[in-house]
């Protein structure tokens, strides 16, 4: 006869190894509901003042506040129903929330119930044909375990201060997409300018930039299709489709996704420095997306404009991104699926600076992509870590 398995976690704190099993309660036993009846208009919202909690996060601020203490919201109805948020003191919320309190706040604390409640799936307990709706009536009888409160503390601190961690990269990575969408606005000549807002200093007394038309410029070849079903995860030669363009690179192509065994003889192959735009897409602003492909050797799938020139492609990229991505829009047609031909393309008028000129700006933005690259990877291994602890802080109820 099987042993029944014991209500302990994977992952305990050394401290607590020898306390037991986690007991067993339903979410009614620690935990109280209370509605929001407030009923805002966007337009009774202030810039600052107590914050007012929504769906998703703070939608904005009043004078007075509702609660006193902290509290967990969970969304009651709507698209984002039974999602859970922490929501700080001195603050409300709207009507489409729940508030969650502590039955017993020394028995049960309240940062500690959050992360409970995140392992429960309330998916099942959402109800509604038309509008989605979740009540505490519905959920309150789910058992959930329990173990002592200094445990709870304990864990709660943990989970809290990496979620710290996380809530400070993401600022810091929103700070600095601010700082590059700034950068972009300000290192390209706007219309009818011949130079740019900012200007590196050592290029200060150099001259205005040169207009030129595409085609006086560089050459704009077409790409030559590789369907999805010749990409292979093993191939031998490496290859980017326009699709990809959307959904996977930037400014700069360091590292390829997709491999094929297609023959490279009857293929478009890049060259270094090749910039590369789909030829069609869904929507006029979305195809005016540029990519540089930094190596040379990869094959360059159908629908892609290839602009192939002495410029640094790098600094091309970020340019038609940016600067030109209204201009490249405005070329595209259709209707159901939007068109960029290279006809259309090489009437397009830049203005370009000197070869040093040039790779700063391509050096200075790609360099700051890079940095904001590496701090997205790291929030979400952060992420990972997060979700590998709550799997082992929790144990698994056993039904």
């Amino acid at each position: 006869m099987s042993k029944k398995k014991k209500l302990i976690p994977e992952l305990r704190f050394p401290e607590f190894k020898n306390e037991g099993e986690w007991e067993i309660k339903s979410i009614g036993d620690i935990a109280i509901s209370q509605s929001s009846s407030m009923a805002l208009n966007k337009l009774e919202l202030k810039s600052n003042g107590y914050p007012v909690y929504g769906a998703d996060s703070i939608v904005g601020f009043i004078d007075e506040h509702q609660q006193s203490e902290k509290y967990i919201s969970i969304v009651k109805d709507g698209s984002g129903v039974g999602r859970l948020k922490l929501c700080q003191s001195y603050s409300s919320i709207l009507g489409t929330l729940t508030c969650l309190k502590s039955k017993n706040n020394k028995q049960y604390h309240l940062d500690w119930l959050y992360y409970l409640l995140t392992t429960v799936d309330f998916s099942v307990y959402v109800k509604g044909a038309g509008i989605p709706h979740i009540y505490f009536s519905d959920f309150k009888n789910q058992n959930v375990p329990i173990p002592n409160p200094k445990e709870q503390q304990k864990v709660a601190f943990c989970l809290s201060s990496l979620d710290e961690l996380i809530e400070a990269h993401s600022q810091k990575l929103d700070l600095l997409k601010v700082h590059k969408n700034g950068l972009m606005q300000n290192l390209f000549p706007i219309e009818g300018e011949k130079v740019p807002k900012y200007r590196f200093p050592e290029f200060k007394k150099d001259e205005v930039w040169t207009e030129k038309s595409l085609d006086e410029v560089a050459t704009i070849l077409k790409g030559k299709g590789i369907s999805k079903a010749d990409i292979v995860e093993d191939g031998d030669l490496p290859c980017i489709r326009y699709g990809e363009l959307y959904t996977h690179y930037k400014e700069t192509i360091r590292t390829v996704k997709s491999y094929t065994n297609s023959n490279a003889e009857d293929l478009v192959l890049s060259k270094a420095n090749d910039v590369i735009i789909p030829a069609s897409g869904e929507t006029q602003i979305d195809i005016a997306t540029a990519s540089c492909v930094l190596e040379s050797g990869i094959a360059l799938g159908g629908d892609l404009n290839i602009i192939r020139s002495k410029i640094n492609g790098v600094f091309l990229s970020y340019y038609l991104n940016n600067a030109k991505k209204h201009d490249i829009a405005q070329m595209a047609q259709g209707i159901a699926v939007v068109h960029l031909y290279p006809n259309q393309l090489k009437t397009l008028k830049l203005k370009i600076p000197n070869p040093k000129e040039q790779q700063k700006i391509a050096l200075c933005l790609s360099t700051l992509e890079e940095i904001i690259t590496e701090l997205t990877e790291k929030i979400e291994q952060l992420k990972q870590h997060k979700n590998g602890l709550m799997q082992g802080l929790f144990p698994k109820m056993i039904d």
